[in-house]
């Protein structure tokens, strides 16, 4: 590891928090320290003046006593106070050796003969006169309190060091314990990035800085995975309509190709064969009508189908689904003279385009129709169940099987291959039908028969009238 690496992995947030920490207290112990020597030396400063003040009335009442000399200097000199008896010229006349000589007339300032400033010039200083014509002077060393302040400063210097070096130690284990769910957050992402995608670190308390920033990261993660998800279904559903699409594409292709070949096989023969006989050239025509009208039925309901999907408008009101049901089964039996058709239920009113439900009902009809027998029975059974409408178109064919309930929805989907086009259709009715319940808010699907019914049991479903 490099020199530069170090010092950026010193720069740690642990390294960082720590420094930070020690920074303040070290401050603090600063501030303290020269509080106290400053309040100490404030305090002896006071101390000495009491002192000073209680000498100095003690020498009062000696001198008024008549104690003059030495014997008034012995009797005030000592403990921290220093008695010294001058004459009128300044000059020392009994007192201690190692003071100044002379202090000098009362009052007058230092001239320029005077030299530098004793040391006596710095002390508290208490002058009294005495009757001889000579002065008591009282002095306090500065030197006492400096020595004192002195020792204090060493002490507290050294107490201050030892005391950071043990908030050190402790910071260190303090902080690593604080921070540890940094680690484990580290750790989950590189795991997490490693591909163990179930992994979260639940925090037990999420009353904390540390414990919200945990939460948040539990719910980031589960965000991200539910996005990737649905993101993963999208693209699932965008490559199943895709596919749709595509065999959508084929199919119609594919059922186009029949009767535009057979329109241009006809066209052909007309022209080949002007000279035909008229009866001929009749069933030619017919045939040619008829393929005509196949792809021409194919192309509309395949665009019928694109407007629905597409959100074509609805003119939604209130309309009775039982009397839609009752009006397609006089028509369906109209167009199917043998087949029995029943409307069983209650009036039951719903919401939506009149036109469009008809055309649902006309759909089912018509697939019941196709794959029931021709003297057979189709129920249309209308009741409500909650919110919804409920009608089921029944029929006694040979029914659906399970596994192609969904599959009958599919477009351009016959069950039969082997039944001709013209008996079983394109195959866009009922995934048109399915498109227009939906579009209405409601829905169409094949249902289990009942012990009953003998084929298939279609259920269309649609929000009642509030």
């Amino acid at each position: 590891m490099t020199a530069r690496q170090r010092w950026t992995s010193a720069r740690s947030l642990r390294f960082r928090v720590t420094a930070l920490v020690l920074l303040v207290v070290a401050l603090a112990l600063v501030v303290i320290g020269v509080a106290v020597d400053l309040s100490l030396d404030a305090q002896l400063r006071r101390d000495q003046q009491s002192r000073l003040d209680d000498r100095a009335a003690r020498a009062g009442l000696l001198v008024a006593s008549g104690t003059t000399g030495a014997a008034l200097v012995d009797a005030v000199d000592g403990q921290g106070i220093r008695a010294l008896l001058v004459d009128a010229s300044g000059r020392r006349v009994v007192g201690p050796t190692d003071g100044p000589d002379e202090l000098g007339p009362p009052g007058r300032p230092p001239g320029p003969g005077d030299g530098p400033p004793r040391r006596a010039t710095r002390d508290l200083t208490r002058t009294l006169g005495v009757p001889d014509g000579t002065r008591l002077v009282l002095t306090v060393e500065r030197g006492e309190n400096e020595v004192v302040l002195a020792r204090l400063r060493v002490v507290m210097i050294g107490v201050g060091a030892i005391g950071l070096g043990v908030v050190a130690v402790a910071l260190l284990a303090v902080v690593r314990v604080a921070l540890r769910p940094l680690d484990d957050m580290t750790g989950l992402a590189n795991d997490i990035a490693a591909g163990d995608r179930g992994r979260r670190l639940r925090p037990e308390r999420t009353d904390t800085e540390l414990g919200r920033t945990a939460a948040a990261f539990d719910g980031m993660l589960d965000a991200l995975e539910t996005a990737q998800v649905r993101a993963e279904d999208a693209a699932e559903e965008a490559r199943r309509s895709e596919a749709r699409t595509r065999r959508f594409l084929s199919d119609a292709a594919h059922e186009l190709r029949t009767p535009v070949t057979g329109v241009q096989t006809l066209a052909e023969s007309l022209v080949r064969h002007p000279d035909a006989d008229l009866e001929r050239r009749e069933r030619i025509a017919t045939t040619l009508v008829r393929e005509t009208r196949r792809a021409g039925a194919l192309v509309a309901d395949m665009l019928e189908l694109a407007r629905i999907e597409d959100g074509a408008p609805l003119d939604r009101r209130p309309v009775d689904l039982a009397e839609l049901a009752a009006a397609e089964a006089e028509r369906t039996r109209l167009l199917a003279p043998g087949l029995t058709v029943q409307v069983e239920g209650p009036p039951t009113r719903v919401l939506g385009d009149p036109g469009r439900i008809a055309q649902i009902l006309a759909n089912l009809l018509e697939n019941a129709r196709r794959h029931g027998p021709a003297d057979g029975t189709v129920r249309l059974e209308v009741s409500s169940e909650g919110a919804r409408g409920v009608l089921d178109v029944v029929d006694d064919g040979p029914g659906i099987p399970p596994g192609d309930r969904e599959r009958v929805f599919d477009r351009l989907v016959r069950l039969d291959d082997a039944r001709t086009r013209d008996a079983g259709g394109a195959g866009l009715g009922l995934p048109i039908a399915r498109a227009l319940a939906r579009a209405h808010g409601g829905d169409l699907r094949v249902v289990e028969p009942g012990d009953a019914d003998g084929g298939a049991r279609l259920r269309l479903t649609l929000p009642l009238r509030q």
